[in-house]
């Protein structure tokens, strides 16, 4: 069992930036050290947007019956997300789900790219480690079109321009994450001012068919959390569910209150593990007397010494239980 620093926990300002869902200027931050913005045990601190599938439907637990909701979303909104890349200092860097409240529109895939291109909020550049993207400044949403599971997107030519091939594949799987987010899409096809994309950039990425997720995996951190988000309501218990390849399939998962203090930490298995990319869906109960910014952790231990290793830190609101 590992537990958090409590020199983390300093920035009462930081974390609640973390509520303001609007976001900033495109930018790329440092990869900084492996912790989260400190969490606070301030009760003065809005909650954040609750995980919740896009278009305002609650997410469903594996049975069918609905998840607990930490909170709800304010009247004409809804929320989606964008997939931005959370940078690390051990080498597990990948991609991290963000949540954006906008109005309430039917076009939310046009709402995520937006989101999308518009970058990481100040907050979560400012993170440590810190939040950035791949995707060129200047690119610009020009369309999307979804039809028998492929959307079509359509970008301005500076979506290519620029960077090697890390950032050129990072790029591409940034706008595939946030498409496929909505069980309409199953796939993505790229489009550059309106033609089809065959190969794209310098790089020579062949792009003759649409790529889905799995075409991307090499983009995410070992342990991948895609719910709860990064910075997003946790509920009680918190349901977590990704992906993951790590030795035999199994690793931990923990929940961390706001002083550091571990209120639970269990074992999870994944579909498939030792070179094999699995899923995973686990809740997890935990006792809190108040509402409280804390940790989510994943972690596993190496096969050759034991020692702790694949961290990630995501912050997430934590409420007491019904």
């Amino acid at each position: 069992m590992i537990r958090q620093p409590a020199t983390l926990l300093r920035s009462l300002s930081l974390m609640a930036a973390l509520a303001v869902v609007a976001a900033c200027g495109t930018a790329t931050g440092d990869l900084g050290t492996v912790a989260p913005p400190p969490p606070t045990s301030a009760p003065s601190i809005d909650a954040p947007s609750p995980e919740a599938t896009p278009g305002g439907t609650p997410s469903t637990s594996p049975d069918g019956s609905v998840a607990p909701s930490p909170s709800a979303s304010p009247a004409g909104t809804t929320t989606i997300r964008a997939y931005f890349f959370l940078g690390s200092s051990t080498h597990d860097a990948g991609l991290v789900p963000v949540l954006r409240e906008i109005p309430k529109t039917q076009a939310v895939g046009a709402a995520a790219m937006n989101a999308l291109l518009a970058g990481p909020a100040e907050a979560e550049m400012a993170a440590r480690p810190a939040m950035y993207t791949t995707v060129p400044e200047d690119t610009r949403f020009l369309g999307l079109t979804i039809e028998d599971g492929i959307a079509t997107v359509d970008l301005s030519r500076e979506f290519e321009s620029g960077g090697g091939t890390a950032s050129v594949i990072g790029r591409l799987a940034q706008v595939v994450y946030t498409l496929t987010q909505f069980p309409t899409v199953d796939a993505v096809r790229f489009e550059l001012d309106g033609e089809p994309v065959t190969v794209f950039s310098g790089e020579g990425v062949i792009l003759d068919h649409p790529v889905g997720r799995a075409d991307y995996t090499d983009q995410l951190p070992a342990i991948w959390v895609d719910r709860p988000a990064w910075g997003a309501a946790a509920g009680n218990p918190v349901r977590v569910t990704g992906l993951s390849n790590v030795f035999e399939a199994t690793f931990r998962i923990a929940v961390l209150d706001g002083d550091g203090d571990v209120l639970a930490d269990v074992m999870a298995m994944a579909t498939c593990g030792t070179g094999c990319w699995g899923t995973f869906d686990v809740t997890i109960p935990y006792d809190v007397p108040g509402a409280q910014w804390g940790i989510l952790r994943v972690y596993d231990y190496s096969a050759r010494d034991g020692a702790p290793e694949n961290i990630t830190d995501y912050p997430v609101w934590l409420t007491p239980g019904s």
